[in-house]
């Protein structure tokens, strides 16, 4: 029932897929989100509420919380739209909800990837609704040629092209998170 197979390096197959290296956040030269965080030097809350979009964002929320100077706190929303296929079905799905108190607080949205918008859209008005003193959006890869719905992004990694990615949090059916790069997905 389980896949069996690696992905390394380079493109590799696993349970009949192909994997191709994008990008990697780790890679040469400083990483991509110690770029992001000398921008949100201009922030400069006494404490940042880190909210990170489940599942995808925690790897890129974790390397950059650990790079921020400022207190953080977390707190988790999680939503859907993909079911398990390769193609947002444009219906959004709330699965959980903020849990801290956000009136009046600085938050820092944190997505793992924006392609059309409509999900981060959805939370991003969500979570403006409970009125915190700013909210930014912070992305680790964006595909705006997929743009359906405008989005606010304060602080962006990567642009990418429209490919269905996984790795570093992203997965295909819950598979592939663990990967340490982005990489393409073919079928």
């Amino acid at each position: 029932p389980y896949p069996r197979g690696k992905v390394t390096g380079g493109s590799s197959a696993v349970n009949g897929h192909t994997a191709t290296p994008l990008t990697d956040p780790h890679g040469q030269g400083p990483p991509r989100w110690m770029r992001i965080v000398s921008g949100l030097a201009e922030l400069v809350p006494l404490v940042l509420i880190l909210l990170p979009v489940l599942k995808g964002s925690v790897c890129f929320a974790t390397d950059l919380s650990r790079s921020l100077t400022v207190p953080v706190n977390f707190d988790y929303v999680a939503v859907s739209s993909y079911g398990s296929g390769t193609e947002s079905t444009g219906h959004v799905q709330l699965l959980k909800d903020l849990t801290m108190d956000v009136a009046g607080r600085d938050v820092l949205m944190v997505e793992d990837i924006i392609d059309t918008g409509l999900t981060t859209s959805f939370l991003f008005e969500h979570v403006r609704r409970h009125g915190p003193a700013s909210i930014n959006l912070c992305v680790l890869l964006n595909k705006e040629e997929r743009r359906v719905t405008p989005v606010p992004i304060a602080y962006k990694g990567f642009d990418i092209p429209n490919e269905f990615v996984v790795g570093y949090g992203l997965d295909y059916d819950e598979l592939y998170r663990n990967l340490t790069a982005v990489h393409v997905l073919e079928p």
